[in-house]
């Protein structure tokens, strides 16, 4: 892990480095560590003073104790096979159950997704720097941020979604079929992949304007924006304004139509004078209300809190969001769902008795 890996393309000839007196006389008379600080500062000197750029990342990965990479390997590999489980067990119960093909169960099928294919992004990269230097292409790491940022702005606006359907279910019953019919939720759904595609692009564009000659070690588990920028040599000002922009968009917004339409639930709620139906509408929104704070507190303060915090707290709130909230959407929204466990029964007794 304490390989500095870099790729550079010198634009001067061999005979500078001939004449670089620190090419042949210093390191030897250095202890270990002061060696290997002194080589990274001279290839980080050469390559900003050759204006060339790192091909190649490193991935320092979650923690670099010793002793904790093969239980934290075990863990995050758990938790894989449980979010994958989840994930999937639930789309494919939506897609045979006839009687949850509804606007809900629509975009609870986007939701487990979206969740899967976003631990598929994250983990499995993650795992690799638990048993070896994980290293990663410039193109590699330019992929898996594109990706991370399309479904994290697509969760955003699913859950969204989610909370306008329980706004119309609950607050405009009657209008309810034409409110959430199929055009509409299939427009919500195209939308809700534009704004994910448009954001995404607009921090790979503006990262692929980056040239990364100071160093090429991330500190972090996969490539997030801030570990990056700090390794920039050149101008980060228009990446940091993209990232208020669009991060502040994109969580602000949902947040404020997730806030008044569960207002407007809750003032519902309360006019309901029935005891079952009282406990059947706060048992259908609690789920949501559970899932939409794990997620979009754990991104708001990943973004919105001062830059000089900790690495490692950027590390945990990342966790949250990206790791620990997909695993646990699919049993937030399932436990108490009596549809989903109806559905769920009928699909066990239907291949108990083939």
């Amino acid at each position: 892990m304490n390989i500095l890996h870099i790729t550079i393309e010198p634009s001067s000839g061999d005979g500078d480095r001939d004449r670089d007196p620190h090419c042949s006389t210093g390191l030897s008379s250095l202890g270990p560590n002061e060696e290997q600080k002194e080589r990274e500062h001279m290839t980080r000197e050469m390559a900003s003073g050759n204006n060339s750029s790192v091909k190649e990342f490193i991935l320092l990965g979650l923690t670099q104790q010793p002793e904790l990479q093969l239980p934290l390997f075990f863990l995050f590999l758990g938790i894989y096979v449980v979010s994958m489980v989840g994930n999937l067990g639930l789309i494919v119960l939506i897609v045979l159950s006839p009687h949850l093909h509804t606007p809900m169960y629509y975009f609870l099928f986007n939701l487990s997704f979206t969740d899967l294919c976003f631990s598929s992004v994250i983990i499995p990269k993650m795992l690799v720097s638990f048993v070896k230097q994980n290293t990663i292409s410039h193109a590699e790491c330019m992929t898996q941020l594109f990706f991370f940022a399309f479904f994290v702005i697509d969760e955003c606006y699913i859950l969204t979604a989610m909370a306008y359907d329980r706004y119309a279910a609950i607050c405009k019953p009657l209008l309810y079929q034409v409110t959430m019919s199929y055009q509409v939720c299939h427009m919500m759904t195209v939308c809700v992949n534009v704004m994910g595609f448009v954001g995404a692009m607009a921090h790979i564009v503006c990262m692929l304007r980056l040239t990364f000659c100071d160093g090429n070690i991330i500190n972090h588990y996969m490539c997030d924006i801030p570990p990056l920028l700090k390794l920039s040599c050149t101008s980060t000002y228009i990446n940091e304004l993209v990232v208020f922009i669009v991060v502040g968009v994109n969580v602000t917004v949902p947040s404020l139509t997730i806030f008044i339409s569960y207002t407007l639930i809750l003032s519902n709620i309360l006019g309901i004078h029935s005891a079952e139906g009282r406990s059947k509408a706060f048992s259908t929104c609690g789920s949501h209300v559970v899932a939409v704070s794990l997620f979009f507190g754990a991104a708001a303060f990943m973004y919105f809190k001062p830059s000089s915090e900790s690495v490692d707290n950027d590390k945990i709130s990342t966790i949250f969001y990206t790791i620990v909230g997909p695993m646990l959407n699919p049993f937030i929204y399932s436990i108490r769902n009596k549809d989903v466990h109806i559905a769920l029964k009928k699909a066990l007794k239907k291949n108990a008795f083939t």
